[in-house]
């Protein structure tokens, strides 16, 4: 009977990744656990099938990542790049970006890169529903998305659980008109997510809210955007942003409107991007745990088919000082 990493993993009381670790890059493993994994390999007599993880993973050793265009910066992908090229480098791999065409009119390039066995295997971001990239790639790589996705391995985290949070934290402070900026269309599925997550708790809490649109991730179309619903009757005494980017734009509506952040108009974003901390006043945002998303993704590609759905941190900030849940991480 075949021994798998599974069994080792139960037998040494550790995660898969763990055993994962222990055989492919030991220094991230401490001595005791390290030992504790040997030691239920050779009990067990584990031996790892190389010759079939070579035909899936190894042939070149590279996994591929496409860099999407933008028209704007955007800190929060520069920073999961940087922490999913160490995860990859720490099985002996490396990450090969590229770019391509969004929609169909890109899936030649993903195509061309498995015919030439340039890579082994697909990382994808910015995933939509029913993304072409997902039928195309069916039995021709293995495919791991960050994003949910209707085919295949993901790895997302909860916007809609974390959007709840910030608006039923708002509503502690006494807000009672509490808008939602979002992205005008293409809307992906960690934006529908985020909407989703604010729309349901404002109907359960029984607030009001109206959801304004900017046209891009930019602080300038933020403002714009902010700018509409404060200009408008009613207007909402708390902001919840899709963005960092599209918060601050935010808050330069708001006191360009001779009001204070935080006091007069609440104001969050998501992701919580070095700007978040550096701006006056600090913004409230939602971190993501971007070495913990890395490290599944990888571990997705080589272990396992499976739908991981984290949980973010509200991070509090003058902003929009809202209480945080114990426990939230």
């Amino acid at each position: 009977m075949t021994v798998t990493v599974r069994q080792v993993a139960a037998d040494a009381g550790v995660s898969r990744q763990t055993v994962s670790n222990v055989l492919n890059a030991p220094a991230r493993v401490d001595p005791v656990t390290r030992e504790r994994v040997a030691e239920a390999i050779e009990r067990l007599g584990y031996r790892p099938n190389r010759a079939a993880r070579n035909l899936k993973l190894r042939r070149a050793g590279l996994v591929g990542y496409c860099v999407s265009p933008r028209s704007t910066p955007n800190l929060l992908m520069d920073a999961f790049l940087h922490a999913f090229c160490t995860a990859v480098a720490d099985t002996g791999r490396h990450v090969l970006l590229f770019s391509a065409p969004p929609g169909e009119a890109g899936i030649g390039v993903y195509h061309d890169l498995v015919a030439e066995r340039a890579v082994d295997a697909f990382v994808l971001s910015d995933t939509v529903a029913d993304d072409p990239r997902h039928r195309a790639l069916v039995g021709r790589a293995p495919v791991v998305s960050f994003g949910r996705a209707d085919l295949g391995s993901w790895v997302d985290v909860d916007g809609a659980a974390a959007c709840a949070e910030l608006v039923t934290g708002l509503a502690a402070l006494g807000h009672r008109e509490i808008g939602f900026l979002g992205w005008r269309a293409p809307e992906t599925a960690a934006t529908a997510d985020r909407r989703a997550g604010w729309q349901r708790a404002c109907a359960e809490l029984g607030l009001n809210g109206r959801v304004g649109l900017a046209d891009d991730d930019s602080v300038a179309a933020g403002e714009r955007a902010a700018g509409a619903l404060l200009d408008a009757e009613s207007a909402p005494t708390a902001l919840v942003a899709i963005s960092d980017q599209v918060a601050l734009g935010a808050l330069q509506a708001v006191t360009a409107r001779g009001l204070r952040p935080g006091t007069d108009v609440a104001v969050t974003g998501f992701d919580d991007t070095p700007l978040a901390a550096a701006v006056v006043p600090g913004l409230t945002s939602v971190r993501q745990p971007l070495d913990l998303i890395a490290a599944e993704l990888v571990r997705l590609l080589d272990d396992s088919e499976d739908q991981v759905l984290l949980r973010g941190k509200v991070i509090s900030r003058a902003s929009a000082p809202v209480p945080v849940e114990k426990g939230s991480s």
